[in-house]
């Protein structure tokens, strides 16, 4: 057969056909509950973070789960019983949003792309085990979102308070700090954040700060640096005092300071405009110029507000705090730079060493006093803040001392006893509000009763569903539009039987995506949110892969959760994720895929020219999984054509299955099991375009093999070429499969096993050794691997080309790396 017509007999598109419904009669990738709990097969969860519904798959998905699935099918191929579940995160914003854009109800086009998208993900040969399939708004899933809400709830971590919270004009609902992104706008929409004064539900994820702080030194090793980082960043912790303020007429005011050595500097004090506080301690005088300066302060997000080259502004409250260490009176003012949920509301400004608080006391002529003597200028001169370390001056029984550590302690010793203050740790981390204002997501289990307030919906009555509301008007409006559903709202309290009403507040969909990984092990059980026995068996995750703009939302929340229900007694596990590993996007031309930009690729038109395996084969070859891939950069067309060639390979091969390979070529036996030993370290290491370049030279190997002289009898043919087609069936399914039928096997070929490597093979007989003289290479030595350096150094000195190119000069030194170099400098 001719390479044309052999590249001709390889139809992508019939391959494709051919084998689905081989696939979904096989179900090779469904895990055994059973041979894990009874130890037959060690465990692997292998995850990936699940889908949004909105529209078919694109680029993106197409290379997260071909990255996921080099993993998953690998360990199914070295023996693990492995759990790879799939599933739509299908409430929240994303999908009602475009469900109103498209002028129809949530569920009719959630569930309608939900469909698309499976057909994709079944097309393009996932390794996903579809027993385990679930959707988060459906009431089977979110009757068991309900019922942890109220299991939190139960612990005194679910609550309802009223505070200002962020708020987005577009979305019109809530937002968690963890949504708002480092502009200030919301991460949903692009709109700019604002706030709000509701009464809304918390999880009290701060009740968790410190073990969620402490765990990502276990994280660590496994997880990206930038990951953890982002982590350890948001959490904020930071060790300092609460020091205590007396007002006259008033309670005392107690603020955070992680520098309460600095006391003797304070200079005045600020309250967060929009705190209680500063409404409590302003005088009758200056409240209209408070109320008048919150107008202006709650149009700005807290990105805005803590914005260094903000002009700072502000109103004094009228009223003044002692000092407690030195008896002063200082003033206190309301302003913007300062946060209502931040530490207690309220800081003591020391201004000649915080810039903020330099820049406000300069705006508002308060005085200067430098306490540390860091040899800068006086800032009260410069306007530039002092943050360094230094000898403490103006600091009464500090002054003379340089070591802060010092400093401090004996500060906090000196509050302790004067009762004024204490040493403490404190949080940015805040606690996680998870009210919606929207209709697409679960109903929060609690009935409002005059008489016996906040009553959590029994658990037999759940799940709390969704009233359908086809036809009613969903745009947001700012209140939930569960409201107007007075028939669902107003029922019978659960507790005294009075007329109550239902919470219309929908849950945060992050409720839903932080404990998903938890219902695939029970996906359909009707008794229990899930398994103990399963979940002990096979968590914690082993590998979870996705996108890091997840790395503080979806991975703080799901590790909150976690910790919660270990401590439930429900799990015994104390972080979900043992790895994270992140990928890379896919751009194009060097730039964010964009319609705008005109630079879109679709990957349903990839997928019709060059068939799965080439655009998964692409994916995987371009780059390590963290990089981008450009796909202006890439060549497709180019992954077809190695693979036309590995299945050539196949049809090639003439010896029978089982043929004594022992009698076979052992120059490519030596090739074959190289890369087979190569391959398991680059996976293992998530080198995988690595691998693929070694599968390639593999191809290379056996191809020269046959043409020059081994012949596609030799058993050594066909075991490179079965080896070519394990290999393959991590990332070209198809091919992989074409070829192993091809090569007289019955499907399927993920599941044969990874081949065992010969230990005798990988054992080189002779090692190429270079000889250079004054850095430059002159001849090739062929020498045994264990050659004695002096041995090497003589036969080097004695070669002719050696000899010729010394031409006589005296030899001044030798250097000799055995087996591979020797340099000869004349």
């Amino acid at each position: 057969m001719s390479e044309t017509q052999a590249s001709e007999s390889y139809d992508v598109k019939a391959v494709e056909e051919k084998w689905l419904p081989v696939w979904e009669r096989l179900e090779p990738f469904r895990a055994d509950d059973d041979a894990v709990l009874a130890g037959e097969r060690e465990k692997k969860y292998a995850l990936t973070m699940f889908p949004y519904p909105s529209g078919d798959l694109h680029m993106g998905h197409a290379e997260v789960f071909a990255i996921h699935d080099v993993i998953s099918r690998y360990w199914w191929q070295r023996g693990y019983e492995v759990l790879n579940p799939m599933g739509w995160d299908s409430f929240g914003l994303p999908a009602e949003n475009a469900a109103i854009r498209n002028d129809t109800h949530p569920a009719t086009y959630t569930y309608a792309n939900i469909e698309t998208q499976f057909a994709s993900m079944q097309r393009y040969g996932t390794s996903f085990d579809w027993t385990r399939r679930l959707h988060t708004s459906d009431p089977e899933y979110y009757r068991w979102t309900q019922w942890l809400f109220l299991r939190f709830h139960e612990r005194g971590l679910a609550y309802r308070k009223n505070s200002p919270v962020n708020w987005c004009p577009q979305d019109q609902t809530v937002l968690a700090n963890e949504q708002v992104l480092a502009d200030g706008t919301c991460e949903r929409c692009g709109a700019e954040v604002t706030k709000r004064e509701l009464t809304q539900w918390y999880f009290r994820t701060t009740a968790y700060a410190q073990e969620l702080y402490d765990c990502l030194d276990e994280l660590q090793p496994t997880w990206i640096d930038k990951v953890v980082n982002a982590q350890r960043n948001w959490i904020g912790r930071s060790e300092g005092a609460h020091v205590s303020f007396a007002v006259e007429g008033h309670d005392p005011v107690t603020v955070f300071t992680t520098r309460p050595d600095t006391l003797w500097g304070a200079t005045f004090m600020v309250v967060a405009a929009d705190a209680k506080l500063a409404a409590s301690l302003v005088t009758d005088e200056q409240r209209p110029a408070l109320e008048a300066y919150l107008t202006e302060v709650r149009k700005a997000s807290d990105i805005d507000r803590l914005a260094t080259d903000r002009p700072k502004t502000g109103v004094f409250l009228g009223v003044h705090a002692t000092n407690p260490v030195n008896g002063e009176q200082l003033p206190i003012w309301a302003s913007d730079y300062v946060l209502a949920d931040y530490g207690t509301g309220a800081i003591m400004a020391v201004p000649a060493h915080d810039q903020r608080d330099l820049d406000f006391a300069r705006a508002m002529d308060l005085p200067v006093r430098m306490v540390v003597d860091t040899g800068d200028d006086d800032p009260a001169v410069s306007g530039v803040a002092t943050t360094g370390n230094g000898t403490y001056v103006n600091s009464g029984p500090l002054n003379g001392l340089s070591e802060k550590a010092a400093g401090i302690r004996a500060v906090i010793e000196l509050l302790e006893a004067g009762e004024h203050g204490t040493g403490t740790v404190n949080f940015r981390l805040r606690d996680w509000l998870l009210s919606r204002q929207r209709y697409w997501g679960a109903p929060i289990p609690i009935i409002h009763c005059a008489t016996c307030g906040e009553v959590p919906v029994p658990d037999d009555q759940l799940p709390v569903t969704l009233p359908d509301l086809r036809g009613a008007d969903l745009k947001p409006k700012g209140t939930s539009p569960l409201g107007a559903a007075t028939e669902w709202v107003n029922v019978a309290c659960p507790t005294c039987g009075g007329p109550a009403t239902r919470d219309t507040d929908t849950m945060d969909t992050f409720v839903d995506s932080s404990w998903y990984f938890l219902r695939f092990l029970s996906p359909n059980d009707e008794t229990q949110a899930f398994d103990s026995a399963l979940a002990k068996a096979w968590g914690p995750i082993d590998l979870y892969i996705g996108g890091d703009e997840h790395a503080v939302l979806h991975l703080l929340y799901a590790r909150f959760f976690t910790k919660v229900l270990r401590d439930a007694g429900l799990i015994d596990w104390d972080e979900p994720f043992s790895a994270y590993l992140s990928q890379g996007k896919v751009i194009n031309n060097g730039r964010k895929m964009s319609k705008s930009l005109g630079n879109g690729v679709n990957l349903g038109d990839q997928l019709a020219e060059f068939g799965v395996d080439a655009v998964r084969l692409t994916l995987i070859f371009a780059s390590p999984p963290e990089d981008n891939i450009d796909w202006a950069d890439v060549s497709p067309a180019g992954s077809l054509k190695f693979l036309q060639r590995a299945w050539r390979l196949a049809g090639d091969v003439t010896s029978h299955p089982g043929a004594p390979v022992a009698e076979g070529d052992v120059a490519l036996r030596r090739v074959t099991h190289r890369t087979l030993h190569d391959a398991a370290q680059l996976i293992e290491s998530y080198r995988f375009n690595v691998v693929v370049a070694r599968t390639m030279e593999l191809v290379n190997a056996t191809r020269k093999a046959i043409d020059s002289g081994c012949g596609p009898a030799d058993p050594a043919v066909r075991e490179a070429t079965e080896a070519v087609a394990i290999l393959l069936s991590l990332v070209a399914p198809y091919t992989a499969e074409e070829m192993w039928e091809r090569l007289g096997h019955e499907p399927t070929v993920a599941r044969v096993g990874w081949p065992t490597v010969d230990e005798a093979l990988l054992v080189e007989e002779s090692v190429t050794a270079v000889v250079q003289i004054q850095g430059k290479v002159k001849a090739r030595l062929e020498v045994a691997p264990d050659i004695a350096e002096a041995d090497l150094e003589a036969l080097a000195l004695a070669d002719a080309d050696v000899v010729r190119a010394i031409d006589g000069r005296p030899v001044r030194k030798v250097i000799v790396r055995a087996p591979k170099l020797v340099n000869i400098v004349v």
